[in-house]
């Protein structure tokens, strides 16, 4: 190269430009191929490879006779890669809004979406903006479409089909896949299933190369669990819910409904109701289930613990005259003052203290079995502790030891009072005496299931302990008869040719810290047939808003009648024999009594 025309100085800054700009090229290219190579095919391989999550199917949970009651149903995420939109993409916007049913301009704002600020407030671009959760079949026409950008990821949705119906018992899936209470989290281990996984890679059009698919490992299902519930019965229990919160406005409704020898709930209602597929939408006190979380001063349906217990120790038996006069009474060295009465009963027979819910026959009845046995048989009838039905959430109420009663309890107690319960135990503890004196564990559950209908885990029916005798018990129904007759508290339970036996409860609620005069708490507990119990029915009316008192006689006791009704029709119960020395309060009952004598 002559230099004659070239200044030295030239020369070299083109040579020191030329030689610079080939060693930075060169020390670029060994940054990216030695030193920062490890991770830039690291990021390569992100790209490239996914371990794509396969979510298992949640079992489904049904009724006694595998209705569905909370399904798994498959739903597709659909998103937009706002980087790889097309021109042609965009002219289909405004059918794709159609599809959605969303505003226009909401679809173009999150098709612009284009970048996004981390944690560490760098700036990144956004690959997939979620625009809605789709059906299969609204899923189909937007692949209809062609869209280049607009894809959907598919997984399962927790879906209720019976809506309301025994919400408190399924309980739900949250938002965040949580289950939050009843079976849906009680047998949570048994319905998630496992998820599986598949490692995959994709060209850069985001497709799957089949071909290089590594490892491919299967979700297994959840499995199905079947309830003791019956929708039939819980329909049946919802309607009678519906009508008493129609007819008396009340805070809170509780009806249960189940089979006295197992211990099976065939319904469960309450109120306030929730649907579980729009749980947000409903205050949280709704849902919870109050039929084991609520308690209350039980009353008069108390009073079968101190006659059981009395009959069973032998210190009485239905024909022993109790005086119902005195105000006072001495007690073990005091003076106590007895509840009042609603009617003078006078000197009247046990039978008669049951029939008649004597306040003061049933304190007389608890002081013959003195403090520690009366509190023994109230224990032993469940109170106090929880039943066990299964699902989290159950309370245990209250039963204060011995020690710390006051000079009143052995009076209160034996008429339902100083006593808290909820509307479960109440109804276990009745079960008791139609099951013959032996207390069950409730069920709610009936087996677990694979997906091929193939038991995996049975629950079989567990008793708890037997409180009384059989003969107590047949005794104890027989007086509890004659509570569901003209001459009783409870003669609108009565159902045309069946015998009915029941007890019912009025006990005044705490306010302020004092017993109210206007707010009350009815309830009724009861089955039938009096010699073959078949089904056990518990009502409980939570301060129902009309003028008077909210005795369970009135608001409660119809509830328990029409169910009746329509469950001896439903399960066929065989009518009582027709003679009318066999209806409620004639003969029967003196003859049932002479029996077990």
């Amino acid at each position: 190269m002559s230099r004659a025309f070239l200044p030295a100085w030239r020369f070299w800054l083109i040579v020191v430009v030329v030689a610079a700009s080939f060693g930075a090229v060169w020390a670029r290219l060994y940054y990216l191929q030695v030193t920062d190579a490890p991770n830039l095919a690291a990021y390569a391989a992100d790209s490239r490879q996914r371990t794509q999550r396969l979510e298992a199917r949640r079992g489904d949970i049904t009724d006694l006779h595998g209705n569905l009651l909370a399904t798994a149903r498959p739903v597709i995420d659909l998103g937009v890669d706002p980087h790889a939109l097309t021109e042609a993409d965009v002219s289909k916007l405004p059918q794709l809004a159609e599809i959605l049913k969303q505003p226009l301009n909401e679809v173009r704002s999150a098709c612009a979406d284009l970048w996004r600020e981390d944690s560490n407030g760098h700036q990144r671009a956004v690959r997939w903006k979620k625009l809605a959760t789709l059906t299969e079949g609204d899923y189909q026409r937007v692949l209809d479409l062609d869209f280049k950008a607009i894809y959907g990821n598919r997984r399962y949705e927790r879906y209720y089909p019976a809506n309301e119906l025994a919400a408190h018992v399924v309980g739900y899936i949250n938002k965040e896949g949580t289950p939050v209470m009843g079976v849906e989290r009680y047998l949570d281990f048994y319905l998630e299933g496992q998820a599986g996984w598949r490692d995959i890679e994709r060209d850069g059009r985001r497709r799957e190369l089949a071909m290089f698919r590594q490892r491919d490992v299967m979700p297994t299902d959840g499995l199905t669990v079947q309830l003791t519930i019956d929708w039939v019965v819980q329909s049946m229990v919802e309607r009678e819910i519906d009508k008493i919160v129609e007819k008396y406005n009340p805070e809170g409704v509780s009806i249960i409904v189940s089979d006295p020898r197992t211990g099976e709930i065939r319904a469960m209602g309450n109120y306030p109701k929730f649907d579980p597929n729009e749980f947000w939408e409903y205050p949280i006190e709704n849902q919870r289930n109050r039929a084991v979380t609520d308690v209350y001063e039980p009353g008069s349906t108390f009073k079968i613990v101190a006659a059981s217990g009395a009959l069973e120790e032998g210190l009485v038996t239905p024909d022993t005259i109790i005086d119902c006069s005195k105000p006072v009474v001495e007690y073990r060295g005091r003076r106590i003052r007895m509840p009042n009465d609603d009617h003078a009963l006078g000197e009247i027979p046990v039978s008669t203290v049951i029939a008649k819910s004597s306040n003061r026959g049933a304190a007389t009845l608890g002081m013959m079995l003195g403090d520690q046995r009366m509190h023994d048989y109230a224990a032993s009838f469940g109170f106090g502790t929880e039943t066990g039905w299964g699902p989290a959430g159950e309370v245990g109420g209250i039963l204060h030891d011995v020690k710390d009663w006051d000079g009143l309890t052995i009076s209160r107690l034996p008429a339902g009072y100083a006593v808290s319960a909820t509307p479960l135990q109440v109804h276990m503890a009745m079960s008791t005496i139609a099951n013959d004196g032996v207390l069950m564990h409730p069920r709610v559950v009936h087996e677990i299931k694979d997906r091929n209908g193939n038991a995996i885990v049975e629950f079989t029916p567990r008793p708890r302990e037997r409180v009384i005798s059989d003969e107590t018990a047949r005794k104890v129904r027989a007086m509890l008869n004659r509570v569901v007759s003209t001459e009783g508290t409870a003669r609108r339970a009565m159902i045309d040719g069946y015998t009915v036996a029941g007890k019912t409860g009025t006990s005044r609620k705490i306010v302020n810290g004092h017993y109210s005069h206007r707010e009350h708490v009815g309830s009724f507990s009861g089955f039938f047939p009096v010699s073959d119990p078949q089904v056990v029915i518990t009502v409980m009316v939570n301060n129902p808003r009309f003028p008077g008192i909210g005795y369970g006689g009135v608001v409660a006791a119809p509830a328990f009648q029409s169910l009746g009704e329509q469950l001896a029709s439903y399960y066929a119960i065989p009518r009582d024999d027709e003679d009318e020395s066999k209806r409620p309060g004639g003969l029967y009952v003196a003859q049932q009594m002479e029996t077990v004598r």
